[in-house]
């Protein structure tokens, strides 16, 4: 079994793994390349873009800075915007909804490393998906680790770090994130 096999299989693999590392610098150099587009340049940015993710629905927006380590799994829905410093360490997929509204300086981490510092030591981290639903915003300044599910309807407070699956309809913050209420509460009557 390759490296990449073993990855997304969700086992324990080798991130410097020759052909992991190709493919790392290749969306790294194309995501440069995005970043450096003029900003209104909307033809080319949308043409970038397509070359970096695996799939994007209608009228998305990803302002620069943008940096991602394959896009290959990066799967985003319709009218997705994302905020300036967008980080997505898509070892393993990451899947967002329609609506989806990211604040600036987030982050969606699917690399994990082990806690064994003589497993670690010899390169091997292992990755698990990311799931954000649909009519989500999320603040600035978030952070969502490996293996979380942000369900529909959802607000996240800036600054929070996401450590564990949020349900639907749920407003929710802090480090680490928890709920504390419900976005149909918030609703106006």
């Amino acid at each position: 079994m390759t490296e990449k096999e073993k990855r997304d299989s969700g086992e324990l693999y080798n991130g410097n793994d020759p052909e992991l590392v190709a493919e790392r610098v290749n969306v790294k150099k194309l995501c440069k390349e995005y970043n450096d587009i003029t900003y209104n340049d909307y033809t080319r940015r949308t043409r970038v873009l397509d070359k970096i993710l695996a799939f994007k629905g209608d009228n998305p927006f990803v302002e620069a800075n943008f940096m991602c380590d394959y896009g290959y799994n990066i799967f985003i829905g319709d009218h997705f915007y994302s905020n300036h410093n967008l980080v997505i360490l898509d070892c393993a997929e990451v899947t967002f909804g329609n609506n989806v509204f990211i604040g600036p300086n987030c982050g969606f981490y699917t690399a994990e490393h082990p806690i064994d510092a003589e497993t670690r030591n010899k390169g091997l981290e292992s990755a698990r998906p990311i799931k954000v639903g649909n009519d989500v915003w999320i603040g600035g300044n978030v952070c969502v680790l490996p293996g979380v599910t942000i369900g529909d309807d959802c607000v996240i407070g800036a600054g929070s770090v996401v450590t564990k699956d949020i349900p639907s309809g749920s407003v929710a913050c802090g480090n680490p994130c928890k709920v504390i209420g419900k976005t149909s509460d918030k609703k106006k009557k």
